[in-house]
């Protein structure tokens, strides 16, 4: 059985930092596409940043380039996502998102895979 628990979301301020983990079990995630997901209630679960398996492609969403990245650990068969610069609106719920099926890597319905979630709130 699949399992993605997310975690590391907070409060904080604008202009800072969060470090978001996942932690995989039943799936090698470090060896599948992987990628974060953003919702915010009323609207549609945003693709904000994927990576290859290894790392070694990565797509973004322009409104997180060059403030978010993604890595990833497979000795702990983890997925990170390191936020900076954080504004108010990447106020969100956070989603980990593992093994890519579809066409298009910013469609959440183009993920087998998902954690619980974790919230981020960043204030002005």
């Amino acid at each position: 059985q699949v399992r993605l628990v997310e975690s590391g979301g907070g409060s904080v301020q604008a202009g800072g930092s969060l470090r978001l983990s996942c932690s995989a079990s039943g799936v090698a995630a470090t060896q599948k596409w992987s990628a974060w997901f953003r919702q915010v209630p009323g609207k549609e679960r945003e693709g904000v940043i994927a990576t290859s398996p290894g790392g070694g492609v990565t797509y973004s969403a322009d409104s997180v380039k060059g403030r978010f990245a993604v890595s990833l650990d497979s000795g702990l068969n983890a997925v990170y996502l390191e936020m900076n610069n954080l504004k108010p609106e990447d106020s969100a719920t956070y989603y980990c998102a593992s093994t890519f099926v579809g066409a298009r890597w910013s469609v959440a319905s183009a993920w087998s895979y998902w954690g619980q979630g974790t919230q981020v709130s960043v204030s002005s």
